[in-house]
C-alpha cells in the first residue's frame, strides 16, 4: 500500500519504519529537520513537504501534537494535495470533537477518514506491538486493518468517527489515576518501612494488580523493563499524560460527568509537567509524592 506519513517524532517514526519493513511504500514528511535526518537512518523514505508526501498516496497516516495541528493542516491544504477518495488515518490524540471536525473536513474534500489513536509508548510502537482504539466505519475499519496488524498487536474497533479518541481519553485518564495510586501505595510502603520488591510481590498478585504495577511500576527493581530503572525516560512522557488528563477533563465537562479523580490527576500531571516532569516518564510522578510528603519526625 502507498502511505504519506506526517509526523515523525518518537511515536511517528517507529511506526513508519516497521510499514518500511512490511513491504509498504511509505513517503515520510516532519517539520523538524532532525527528524528527516533520523529517518534515513532507518531507511524511512522522506519527502520535502507534506504535499509531496501525499502525493499519490492510498492512506495517509498522521501523528501530530494536536488537534489544531491536525485541522491546520487539513485546511491548510493537505486534503487538497490528496487524490480522490484517499484514506486520512488519523493516530494522534486529540478531543473527540476534533477528530469528528477533522473526518467531516475530509469526508467534504472527496476523501475517507478514520480515527486510531495508540497505546503502548514507543516501546510498543518500536516492537509493533501497539494497541489501536479505532473510529471508523466498517468499510474503512478493513482498508486499515493490515497496516494497523503491521504497526500493533491488537486493533479495536470501537465505532465510527470520533470513537476511537473516546476510548483512548477514557483509558488514559483510568492510566493516570492508576499510576498516581500505585505511586502513592509504594511511598506509603516505603514509610512502613516496606521493602519495593515485597510490595510488588503482593499487590502485582492481589487485588491491587494493575498495569501501572506489573509493567510500568514507579519504583526501580521489580521490573527490569519499566522507566524507573532508567531513571525514568519514557516511555510515555509526563507532558503526554498531562495533555491527554486535560483531554479528559473537557469531556467530562462537556458531558457532565462528576469524575473527580479524574480531574485531580489532572491537576497533579499539570503541576508535575510545569515542575520538571514534562520530558520525564509519567511514572516519575512517585518523585513529585515523596517530594511533597512529610517526615514522620
Amino acid at each position: 500500500m502507498k502511505i504519506g506519513f506526517l509526523g515523525l517524532g518518537h511515536m511517528g517514526l517507529p511506526m513508519a519504519a516497521n510499514l518500511v519493513k512490511a513491504g509498504h511504500q511509505v513517503t515520510g514528511f516532519d517539520v523538524v529537520p532532525a527528524a528527516l535526518e533520523t529517518a534515513a537512518g532507518l531507511a524511512v523514505p522522506t519527502a520535502d513537504s507534506a504535499v509531496q508526501a501525499v502525493a499519490g498516496a492510498e492512506v495517509v497516516l498522521t501523528m501530530f501534537p494536536s488537534g489544531k495541528h491536525l485541522l491546520d493542516a487539513y485546511r491548510g491544504g493537505l486534503l487538497a494535495a490528496a487524490d480522490p477518495n484517499t484514506l486520512f488515518l488519523d493516530c494522534s490524540t486529540i478531543n473527540v470533537d476534533e477528530a469528528r471536525a477533522a473526518a467531516a473536513l475530509a469526508v467534504e474534500a472527496g476523501h475517507r477518514a478514520a480515527d486510531a489513536p495508540v497505546s503502548g509508548g514507543v516501546v510498543g510502537a518500536e516492537a509493533g506491538t501497539l494497541t489501536f482504539m479505532v473510529g471508523a466505519s466498517d468499510q474503512e475499519f478493513e482498508t486499515i486493518s493490515p497496516l494497523l496488524e503491521v504497526m500493533g498487536k491488537r486493533a479495536v474497533h470501537c465505532g465510527g468517527n470520533g470513537a476511537g479518541q473516546a476510548a483512548k481519553i477514557c483509558n488514559n485518564m483510568l492510566l493516570g489515576v492508576t499510576m498516581i495510586a500505585a505511586s502513592e501505595a509504594f511511598v506509603l510502603g516505603e514509610k512502613l518501612g516496606l521493602e519495593h520488591q515485597a510490595l510488588y510481590d503482593v499487590i502485582s498478585t492481589a487485588s491491587g494488580q494493575c498495569w501501572a504495577v506489573t509493567t510500568n511500576c514507579p519504583v526501580p527493581g521489580p521490573v527490569p523493563s519499566s522507566p524507573a530503572n532508567r531513571d525514568y525516560q519514557p516511555g510515555f512522557a509526563g507532558a503526554l499524560m498531562s495533555k491527554d488528563l486535560g483531554l479528559a477533563v473537557a469531556a467530562l465537562q462537556s458531558t457532565g460527568v462528576a469524575g473527580e479523580l479524574g480531574t485531580l490527576a489532572s491537576q497533579i500531571y499539570a503541576r508535575f509537567a510545569e515542575d520538571g516532569g514534562a520530558g520525564r516518564d509519567f511514572s516519575g510522578i512517585i518523585t513529585e509524592i515523596r517530594e511533597h510528603s512529610v517526615s514522620a519526625d
